[in-house]
């Protein structure tokens, strides 16, 4: 569905550096902590920016040549875009309708109506969480193929990300659709995602299935002196703490039996942004 291949964007001190896969049917989700390069890695994938070096290629095609019929199967939602304040819920589906032959105008005001988005109120009036939902059903409601949601789910209460990730999953149902999707709130993409790229820096650091990052990695809390006796080929990442040193490993279990004497927990999501970008 989407391939970056060694794309490069220089900003001043600020480096994009990625190559990164949105396979077909999968959830791909993109981790990192604020500037680390995640919205500038979706303008890359728009051509809202031009890279230094490398290709971006979407549906097989080199992304800056898709033609219109294939830009229509694109939904897309940024954290820095939006409709104009001016506008209500009526005029948007309006503008969606004539710009995709896709577009079903019915169900977008039944979802809107689901989600307590006010046909009538201008945007400027909605709640940050209401805007970000407006965004996502528009994203969602023209047939895409591949959805492009950068931190949809920024702003909404619990209640409204779990209806979003409902409808993202219900989106998936047929195998025939893809989503690249970045979010700050770890435990949305753990549930969601079937692969995860860490990236900071404008790099990435780290690439890998969920369900074996969750179930493989753990963390290891050791003192000072186990650190220096540890046998380290499968540390990843180290923290130093009061007590000694966090270590994130990828081989949970082997440390499990060959190293009795020291602590192994299961890792989060956000443990492993925390020593990957933290620590050495």
């Amino acid at each position: 569905m989407l391939r970056l291949n060694h794309v490069k964007k220089a900003y001043g001190d600020f480096t994009l550096s990625v190559s990164m896969e949105v396979k077909k049917g999968y959830i791909t989700g993109i981790i990192g902590r604020n500037g680390a390069g995640k919205s500038t890695t979706f303008k890359a994938v728009l051509s809202l920016i031009r890279p230094d070096e490398g290709e971006v290629t979407i549906f097989g095609k080199d992304a800056k040549k898709l033609s219109g019929k294939d830009k229509e199967q694109l939904g897309v939602a940024l954290s820095e875009a939006g409709f104009s304040e001016y506008l209500r819920v009526t005029d948007v589906a309006k503008i969606m309708k004539n710009c995709y032959r896709q577009f079903d105008e019915n169900v977008f005001l039944d979802r809107c109506r689901n989600f307590d988005l006010p046909e009538n109120k201008q945007i400027k009036e909605f709640s940050t969480g209401m805007r970000a939902k407006l965004k996502v059903l528009c994203a969602m409601s023209h047939k895409a193929k591949l959805l492009l949601l950068d931190e949809p789910t920024a702003g909404l209460d619990v209640v409204a990300r779990d209806e979003l990730l409902d409808m993202m999953r219900e989106y998936m149902e047929d195998g025939e659709h893809s989503i690249l999707i970045s979010s700050h709130i770890s435990t949305d993409l753990e549930g969601l995602c079937d692969d995860l790229y860490l990236i900071h820096d404008g790099k990435i650091l780290l690439h890998e299935e969920t369900d074996k990052l969750l179930s493989d990695y753990g963390m290891l809390k050791v003192s000072e002196e186990q650190y220096q006796n540890l046998d380290k080929r499968f540390v990843l990442g180290t923290l130093k703490e009061s007590y000694g040193y966090r270590l994130l490993t990828n081989e949970k279990q082997y440390y499990q039996e060959n190293a009795p004497q020291v602590v192994v927990e299961k890792s989060s999501v956000d443990e492993v942004i925390s020593v990957m970008t933290r620590g050495e």
